[in-house]
């Protein structure tokens, strides 16, 4: 039997160590799918692993595409169970960690299939959006499909901000007539490992400290500087996300700089939030206060694993 021991759990929860605690003692590799630390350009922003976490364990999919690399969850997923077969072929744990849940679930269970959409259309939505804007997007969605509207406005609201998954989902609307979500839940993705699901909390007053914390740290490690020497590529898809969003709007001349830096913070602790809410859905997760000693947490790994 082969193992997926997948740590999941909001942002500055400890995942990393954690990750590198189980790697070291299964001797094993590790997966991330963090999908901000898949950029070699962006380092400080994404809380990369730093040079003595890399080297002690060996790591996947870290800093490995560039920001002008088109990478999608579709992509990272062919990709990474490649390597999680073999890896498998040597060890019976892998460890995938990361706070991405879509990138968690790509893995996890797989995608729906969805039938391939004329390149007009897609050319026409996007010329509708390049007009109207995202609120386009958002009515025709609400319009084509509405009970996917809905359960994204209350689960996963930020997707509605989203240009390239909500062009996705309205060209599949009007490429077949269909709602997008009729595609969803088609079919069972099979896998060949068993996932054992870790999760870390907190108090919630606990995560907001170590978030306010973590991106003083940021500033002081460069982060400004960083977004800085990206500026000019901050229309990429890959700069659309906290940390770097709001250091463009400080260059812009819109926020000054300490506005910018606690805007970083209240975002990135809203992120969290919808980080627990994603994890909290997900069945079969054994959750852990992030001060758990890890012999608590390596019990509870061995008791999910038959004996020989």
């Amino acid at each position: 039997m082969k193992y997926l021991i997948t740590i999941v759990g909001p942002t500055a929860i400890g995942k990393t160590a954690l990750s590198i605690d189980l790697a070291k003692y299964y001797n094993c590799e590790i997966i991330s799918c963090d999908s901000r630390q898949f950029f070699k350009e962006m380092n400080i922003g994404t809380a990369v692993p730093n040079p003595e976490e890399l080297a002690s364990a060996t790591h996947h999919f870290i800093q490995n595409k560039s920001i002008a690399d088109s990478y999608t969850v579709g992509d990272f997923e062919k990709e990474a169970l490649l390597k999680i077969e073999e890896l498998h072929k040597n060890n019976d744990y892998v460890v995938l960690v990361g706070g991405s849940g879509l990138y968690v679930d790509a893995i996890l269970k797989g995608f729906d299939e969805f039938p391939t959409i004329d390149p007009s259309i897609r050319e026409i939505v996007n010329m509708n959006y390049e007009k109207l804007g995202i609120e386009y997007l958002q009515s025709q969605l609400e319009l084509l499909d509405p009970n996917y509207f809905k359960s994204i406005t209350i689960d996963n609201p930020q997707t509605l901000q989203n240009p390239q998954r909500m062009m996705r989902f309205v060209e599949v609307c009007i490429g077949t007539g269909k709602p997008y979500s009729s595609f969803l839940n088609q079919k069972k993705n099979k896998r060949n490992f068993v996932p054992i699901i870790i999760g870390l909390e907190a108090e919630r007053s606990i995560i907001y400290d170590r978030i306010n914390q973590r991106v003083d740290i940021m500033i002081k490690q460069g982060l400004v500087e960083e977004a800085k020497a990206l500026y000019n590529q901050k229309e990429l898809n890959a700069l659309q996300t906290v940390g770097y969003r709001e250091l463009f709007s400080h260059f812009d001349g819109e926020f000054t700089l300490a506005f910018a830096i606690d805007e970083i913070k209240k975002n990135t602790r809203r992120f969290s939030k919808r980080q627990l809410t994603w994890f909290k859905r997900k069945e079969n997760t054994k959750w852990f206060d992030y001060l758990a000693e890890r012999k608590e947490i390596i019990k509870y790994i061995e008791n999910q694993t038959p004996t020989i």
